[in-house]
């Protein structure tokens, strides 16, 4: 009889691990979060995430849809596809894509300072931004700002501004591509 007790003693006893209900919602939640952020980008952004065709057709649908209830119901259905697969990588193609964004706003900002500052009458300036951008056309810069000043006076549309912000930009597009 002893035996028999023993072996008694020695069963275990399972429990059924049932997952934690608010960290299933909180996960949805973010997962939810994350297809809105997909949706709002542009196209060629969505394609750069590489997502599974099933799901990549989903989002483009709902990106076309006004946001109502049949928008809201495309939402749940890629939440559902994405539930499936491993989002770890969608959402660091995603975070490169912000930083992207966030960086090229900073350096259009940046441009427009330069271009701003030029067509003040500061005589520094130029100076300045050779000692930044030392391959610079000096003569072209120069004239490009004559011109810009001169339609400003004459209250002519901005052509030789652009220019000037174009040709701003390609200096700082050379300038990452040789540091690179």
């Amino acid at each position: 009889m002893r035996e028999l007790i023993e072996t008694d003693q020695e069963e275990e006893q399972t429990w059924a691990i049932r997952p934690n209900k608010s960290q299933i919602k909180r996960d949805i939640a973010v997962l939810s979060d994350l297809c809105e952020e997909i949706i709002q980008l542009a196209p060629a952004q969505i394609e750069r995430l590489e997502l599974p065709e099933n799901i990549f057709q989903a989002v483009m649908e709902a990106a076309k849809m006004p946001l109502k209830g049949a928008r809201k119901r495309q939402l749940k259905y890629i939440n559902g596809l994405m539930r499936k697969i491993d989002v770890q990588s969608i959402q660091e193609k995603l975070d490169k894509i912000k930083a992207k964004s966030a960086h090229a706003a900073r350096e259009l900002h940046q441009l427009e300072r330069w271009r701003e500052r030029f067509l003040s009458d500061d005589k520094q300036v130029l100076g300045e931004f050779l000692q930044q951008y030392p391959d610079a056309d000096v003569q072209h810069i120069r004239q490009l700002i004559r011109n810009a000043k001169k339609e400003i006076a004459t209250e002519k549309p901005p052509k030789s501004s652009r220019l000037l912000f174009r040709y701003l930009r390609e200096l700082l597009e050379n300038k990452q591509t040789i540091e690179e």
